[in-house]
């Protein structure tokens, strides 16, 4: 009878702990969100989180075929680079001075025709596949999808859905045992959460939560850095006009279009004060 009676006993204590250990996790993994101030759940360690980005980011380009047009490939680190001091400047304006050294901007271009998509990792790793360019036109229209790439990047998207795939998925095992124990499994769902593994079949959406805030933020990066938002719906449209029976991996993982396009226009007010048209 003692037995049972402990065991009784022990139910509602690992209940307690659960629920106190939920709270601790919440208060300490606790981080803003540039723009719209949502507190977001970050439970991996920055600086783990960093050192395998360049790790994974290195290996994926020494896998990859790297463009040789110079015009594409300076066009995308042309764009890429303003987007970046605009992401630097508002970190700044912000008072989060202290992040910008987080950063080692870097833009590839991979060549794939047939991938429609881009990512962005940890500490401004960024890549653009070929294959979205006939989608972007223009570098406005490529400023969209790099300003809503390192808008995840920024937001610390990526360390939310880590720390949800790490609890999903290992238990809830810190990174660094993961990839101790599991390096493999752990390496591939870093690139899952992270856009990367659609060239090898593997893409996790993203919440329809982090791509408003991506759309959010990626308005506000690209008009600060002289691209006008407003063509945020125009490239939409075509990117939804191309959609067909399987859409692109950049669209597959995106909310449907009518909402997102409905949210883009309550987005303009807040991003088009930052835009200044560049003198020619």
């Amino acid at each position: 009878m003692k037995t049972v009676s402990n065991r009784k006993n022990i139910i509602p204590r690992i209940f307690c702990s659960t629920i106190v250990m939920s709270i601790v996790l919440f208060f300490i993994g606790c981080a803003e969100v540039p723009v719209t101030h949502r507190k977001g759940l970050h439970l991996v360690p920055k600086s783990e989180l960093l050192s395998l980005s360049l790790r994974q980011y290195d290996q994926t380009l020494k896998k990859s075929k790297l463009s040789t047009d110079q015009g594409k490939v300076q066009m995308v680190r042309r764009v890429g680079e303003r987007i970046a001091r605009s992401a630097e400047a508002f970190l700044q304006e912000s008072g989060k001075k202290q992040q910008i050294k987080d950063y080692k901007w870097e833009f590839n271009l991979i060549e794939d025709d047939k991938l429609v998509n881009a990512w962005a990792m940890p500490g401004g790793k960024v890549a653009v596949y070929t294959g979205i360019l006939p989608y972007t036109k223009d570098e406005t229209g490529l400023a969209v999808v790099m300003g809503h790439e390192v808008a995840h990047a920024l937001a610390d998207h990526g360390n939310e859905r880590m720390s949800q795939a790490l609890l999903a998925n290992m238990g809830g095992m810190a990174l660094s045992v993961a990839l101790a124990n599991k390096p493999q499994q752990t390496r591939e769902l870093f690139l899952t959460v992270f856009g990367a593994g659609a060239s090898v079949g593997l893409m996790l959406p993203y919440s329809r939560l982090h791509e408003s805030e991506a759309d959010r933020i990626g308005m506000v990066l690209m008009a600060r850095a002289g691209y006008d938002p407003r063509e945020t719906i125009t490239f939409w449209e075509r990117m939804n006009k191309k959609e067909g029976p399987r859409p692109p991996e950049f669209l597959s993982t995106h909310p449907a279009p009518a909402s997102r396009q409905a949210n883009l226009k309550t987005y303009i007010p807040e991003a088009l004060p930052y835009y200044k048209k560049p003198s020619k």
